[in-house]
């Protein structure tokens, strides 16, 4: 199989977004790589997503409209229809970022587990890029984490590391990361082109949810991680102790103190 051969998934999850779900159904639609299949998992919206689906079947490989136990329930269900190499999740109301952005992240080369390129937070018409580091650590996981709209997954990583645990209801993405790459030493790359468009405003990007996410962050890390636990807590301390010293000596600086 050459590399322009490779059949990429696209999942998209969707709960009473028509209007995004329409915009993210015509980025895919529009991609000049031939080998993509189109998977939308509604979870039973009461708006017009349905209307989308049904005038958007023509471009779509699968599609359903039921009740689900949340998004991340929803993207199991789009990993289990899949019959791609790579799977990539773009849901709805997030964009790719040009027509030709697949091939020419295929064109690259997809030869490890993941695949991570760059990509662009929008809210409220302000866009900050993101660009993922090179060197993946569990230091980076316990601090931030990856992102799956710009992160393409090779099928078979889903039945080494399991599906997305649905009992989480903010981090399973980032718990599924964090497993594959430092528990089952996964592979990777980083391609230097920019895919997706994410919006933000979803549970995970509200700054609401911060105590549940740290909550359920450090239950994963509980279960798997738990001789690591108490090094790591010292060095979040250490990190904060270290950003207040340094804003004290740029005060200093600023006022002429010595």
């Amino acid at each position: 199989m050459t590399p322009l051969q490779l059949k990429i998934s696209i999942i998209t999850v969707n709960y009473n977004h028509a209007e995004g779900l329409a915009e993210t159904i015509a980025s895919v639609a529009g991609q000049s790589y031939a080998e993509i299949e189109h998977i939308v998992i509604d979870g039973g919206s009461t708006d017009s997503s349905t209307d989308v689906i049904e005038s958007n079947r023509h471009h779509l490989a699968y599609a359903v409209s039921e009740k689900d136990k949340g998004v991340f329930d929803a993207m199991n269900k789009g990993i289990k229809q899949a019959t791609g190499d790579y799977l990539l999740f773009v849901n709805s109301g997030d964009k790719l970022a040009t027509e030709h952005v697949i091939n020419n992240c295929v064109a690259y080369g997809f030869d490890k587990d993941l695949i991570i390129a760059d990509m662009v937070f929008v809210n409220e018409g302000q866009r900050r890029d993101w660009k993922p580091e090179h060197l993946l650590t569990f230091d980076l996981f316990y601090f931030y984490g990856i992102p799956h709209p710009s992160t393409f997954i090779k099928k078979e990583l889903f039945d080494l590391v399991g599906l997305y645990d649905d009992e989480l209801k903010i981090v399973s993405d980032w718990k599924f990361f964090l497993l594959a790459v430092c528990k089952h030493n996964c592979s990777y790359k980083r391609i230097d082109i920019t895919v997706s468009e994410f919006i933000e405003g979803g549970i995970s990007t509200q700054e609401d949810s911060v105590p549940q996410i740290l909550a359920e962050r450090k239950k994963v890390i509980e279960a798997h991680f738990s001789a690591f636990l108490p090094n790591y807590e010292e060095l979040w301390a250490a990190r904060r102790q270290l950003r207040k010293l340094r804003y004290t000596i740029k005060i200093k600086k600023f006022l002429g103190i010595r």
